[in-house]
């Protein structure tokens, strides 16, 4: 735990520990300093000293009281703000982690797992935190003080309280052997839970179309119960400590009680030691019970600290080079000999591709399902690095730019398309946030957005919510589409971003980008013959492998592949007219 605190501890953070170091040493000596008079109140008692003297040291414990009182208030603000300032740097060294991991990394972890330790295993520290700012140090200055305190006074009292202390560290120490391991499982069901939930919210729709409802709550229901059973497990053995721990200081209080009527028996001025030591003891264990409530933090508050490690020492496998460089705008994209697959897996995606798109052509990509079309898109995009050969932009190796430059130059319209909660307008402008309206009405009207945009009740002031769940398929890809052309791209690609639309849209969108992107280079992934006959040249995959290239007349003469899916789709005359 202590590196992640390393980690996210702002300098500012350790001065404010020292200041509850020192006010906490404070505090301590205040309350070791009220059984002391206490123990002189007995004396003047017995001694029948005046009423004054008596009242005066009242008046000064009360006095030292209020000020241990007031130590404790300042070190319960200054604990809780540094656990909040440690919390929201955590979150946001977090996300700014995750921000920059490939997709092997978010593979790695998986959504729901990072979420969780985004906010729950923040939250768990953070409270070790506060605890540790707040009890820990104050335990082991209190214990030490009291120690000191005991063996100044009675022999025989301090033998007392020394074996119920042993007692309660025995009893703890196992009780924290066996709930510590399981700490850990709580978190891991944790993240199932969350998986399972988010799984079951993301595909309520073919949970539903499948009557599958019943799967999905069995599911849920057994990992839930599973948590359940394990946090159950784990606070019956903490609840424990509590009866436990009133039993011992009943225990304490009594043989105090029990061997302190002999030592008042032989000799009256033993009074106002057992007096005092009382106190002393109470502070004793106290002490050892506050680093045992903070224990019941700790090993929890230690795993996720654990898991927030992982987040923040991980190495993304995609890295900005050391010497970035440069190009002018021209969009040529080079794939020399590419070959790439997938992390731990056995077998390629891609083989030996390569092919040249130049300035302001059209490529696209066709071929069955699981050909590798998308995983080229997505090496293009830096997404993951290929595996042999090499992929370059304007002559460079696209490992040579920086990704943001790299991702700046691309306009990239997804398979699935995804909208953020916001406007249209905003959505639109999620590429170029300082676009003008014009600039924004123009993308629109390219995408053959404009028209369903209009009749919305405040146009591109209408509200879109989160995923946009409250438009169409086709008008997200359309939107989607709007968002990547309003870059203006150097490159611009469509991983199958028109299955959405019909054929006549289809149609018109394309006409759209060659009359105000000619300049850009297009690459378009597509199952849709009809999308792409009018490319500049279509590459066939089969199997990872590019199977014919050409021009669409040439590859209905040349690849059988192509032939295969040309007329499974379209009729003779469509195909060639």
């Amino acid at each position: 735990m202590l590196s992640i605190i390393k980690k996210v501890f702002k300098p500012s953070y350790y001065i404010l520990g020292l200041a509850i170091f020192a006010l906490t040493l404070a505090q301590t000596l205040c309350d070791l300093y009220l059984p002391e008079k206490l123990a002189e109140i007995v004396t003047y008692i017995q001694q029948g000293a005046p009423s004054t003297q008596i009242w005066n040291t009242g008046l000064l414990m009360l006095l030292v009281a209020l000020a241990g009182c007031l130590c404790s208030v300042i070190i319960s603000y200054i604990a809780s703000r540094v656990g909040a300032g440690f919390s929201a740097r955590a979150r946001s060294l977090m996300f700014s982690k995750i921000q920059g991991f490939s997709l092997e990394e978010m593979n790695k972890f998986s959504t729901a797992s990072l979420i969780t330790r985004s906010t729950n295993d923040v939250q768990q520290v953070q409270l070790a935190i506060i605890m540790g700012l707040r009890v820990l140090l104050m335990a082991p200055i209190m214990a030490v003080g009291a120690t000191v305190k005991i063996l100044q006074n009675s022999a025989q009292l301090s033998i007392t309280t020394a074996i119920v202390i042993v007692i309660l560290i025995v009893v703890m120490s196992s009780i924290f052997m066996v709930v510590l391991p399981k700490f850990n499982k709580v978190q891991k069901l944790t993240d199932d839970v969350n998986r399972i939930t988010r799984e079951s919210l993301t595909g309520i729709k073919v949970i539903r179309a499948f009557h599958a409802e019943d799967i999905q709550e069995n599911k849920f229901e057994k990992t839930n119960q599973e948590l359940t059973k394990t946090n159950i497990f784990v606070n019956k053995a903490l609840n424990f400590m509590q009866p436990f721990t009133q039993f011992l200081i009943n225990g304490l209080n009594l043989s105090i009680v029990w061997v302190g009527a002999y030592l008042v028996n032989s000799n009256p001025n033993n009074l106002a030691i057992m007096t005092s030591f009382t106190g002393y003891a109470m502070q004793l264990l106290m002490s050892f019970l506050m680093v045992i409530m903070a224990f019941v933090f700790i090993p929890r508050a230690a795993v996720s600290a654990r898991r927030m490690n992982e987040v923040l020492t991980t190495t993304p496998k995609i890295h900005d080079p050391e010497t970035p460089q440069t190009t002018p705008q021209n969009g040529e994209i080079c794939f020399n000999d590419v070959t790439f697959n997938y992390p731990d897996a056995e077998e390629n995606v891609l083989e030996h591709i390569s092919f040249t798109a130049k300035k302001g052509e059209t490529i696209a990509f066709i071929g069955s399902t699981g050909s590798g079309k998308s995983t080229l898109i997505n090496l293009l995009m830096r997404f993951y690095d290929v595996t042999q050969g090499s992929i370059t932009l304007n002559g460079i190796d696209i490992r040579e730019y920086l990704q943001h430059e790299l991702h700046e130059r691309i306009g990239y319209v997804p398979q699935k398309s995804v909208l953020l909660s916001g406007t249209v307008a905003e959505n639109i402008a999620y590429g170029k946030p300082e676009a003008t309206q014009e600039e924004i009405e123009t993308s629109a009207r390219i995408a053959e957005a404009e028209e369903f945009i209009t009749q919305m009740p405040k146009g591109y002031q209408s509200y879109i919510s989160q995923g946009g769940k409250n438009v169409s398929g086709g008008q997200k890809q359309r939107l989607s589409i709007a968002r990547a052309i309003i870059k203006q791209p150097e490159i611009i690609i469509f991983d199958d971003s028109f299955s959405a639309l019909d054929y006549k849209t289809d149609k018109k969108v394309r006409a759209n980008l060659n009359e105000h992107l000619q300049n850009s280079t297009k690459l378009i992934v597509a199952q849709r013959i009809g999308t792409i006959m009018d490319a500049d040249t279509i590459i066939v995959l089969d199997q990872g492998k590019i199977v014919g290239k050409g021009t669409h007349k040439q590859l209905l003469k040349s690849c059988k592949v192509y032939q295969e899916i040309a007329h499974s789709q379209l009729s003779k005359e469509e195909l060639n007219a």
